[in-house]
């Protein structure tokens, strides 16, 4: 409801109420009629009506907007472009590749930008060839190693070798129990290549090593063989006061194997990492994929079983 509508509406009521309380003639009828006549104009009001109404006054009213002293931004039509450098007036249309090529610093940033781009792909594809001998290298190796720990969990051989935990702790007389060999591929979304190729072994001896140590001898022997994941059993002596005086060690002859050729794709290479092989402990070595052939497998069989072999001479070709 308008401005003038309120406006007449309250000027009823009030007359009406001034009426009533001046106690005069007919105020009560008066009331009623003034009543009924403003619901009758909220009934007949039409707001579609209205609001045309308001917006003409407002269209009415855009010629103050006019002010010379105001200024607005220049609205300029897509696909035109304005000559900022000089004030060419808008209209005329822009060439961005002409633009864009006449640039000195674009122009040098885009041809080292091009060099670098070759350098790059010269480099992935050394590295994809580098990392396919790799992947080829390690499928070799499995499937050697596959097929020799299945001969030798038949065969059951001798090894010739013993293996040193102290000057008066020595493992021998040991014999191939068991052997497995394994390998794990990268995920698809990163080729898929072969990296890691595993085997595992278990030597045994049925000879029970008695060690005895005295106060903190017990302690170094203890970690020494826990290191090295022997199994033994240890009987402490204190003494009253609970201070360790000696101990006797009962050491297992059972020796647990594990070899892993992992590939190195950064450097190309691959990384031999081997527990317990040669002598108790962890070793480490880096080949090339090129010296992996059936002589170095062989010689590392050798090697595996204790037997004069020429692995490490080969393996530094």
């Amino acid at each position: 409801m308008n401005d003038p509508v309120k406006s007449l509406a309250g000027s009823a009521v009030l007359d009406a109420i001034r009426a009533k309380r001046e106690k005069r003639s007919g105020g009560i009828r008066n009331i009623a009629e003034v009543e009924a006549s403003l619901l009758a104009d909220i009934e007949s009001f039409d707001l579609n009506e209205a609001e045309r109404v308001a917006r003409g006054e407002q269209l009415a009213n855009v010629g103050g907007m006019a002010d010379p002293t105001l200024s607005f931004p220049e609205i300029v039509p897509d696909g035109v472009s304005r000559d900022i450098e000089h004030g060419n007036a808008p209209g005329k249309p822009a060439d961005p590749g002409l633009f864009v090529h006449s640039s000195n610093l674009l122009g040098k940033l885009r041809h080292q930008a091009e060099e670098r781009r070759r350098e790059l792909d010269s480099e992935m594809v050394v590295r994809s060839a580098a990392n396919l001998a790799i992947d080829k290298t390690l499928k070799y190796v499995f499937f050697y190693f596959h097929d020799l720990v299945q001969q030798l969990n038949v065969v059951k051989p001798a090894i010739e070798r013993k293996y040193t935990a102290a000057e008066d702790v020595a493992i021998g007389g040991l014999v191939w129990q068991e052997g497995f060999a394994d390998y794990r591929t990268q995920p698809q979304s990163a080729g898929a290549m072969v990296e890691l190729v595993s085997l595992s072994c278990q030597f045994a001896s049925p000879v029970l090593i008695d060690v005895e140590r005295d106060g903190p001898a017990v302690d170094r022997l203890r970690n020494s063989i826990f290191d090295y994941g022997l199994q033994f059993e240890c009987k402490e002596y204190r003494n009253k006061r609970g201070y360790l005086e000696r101990a006797d060690f009962r050491i297992r002859g059972e020796i647990a194997i594990s070899v892993r050729w992992r590939a190195d794709f950064t450097n190309g290479a691959i990384v031999i990492e081997a527990r317990n092989l040669e002598r108790l402990g962890s070793t480490r070595m880096t080949l090339r994929p090129q010296a992996v052939d059936q002589k170095l497998l062989d010689q590392f069989g050798g090697l595996l079983l204790g037997l004069p072999n020429r692995f490490r001479e080969l393996a530094g070709r």
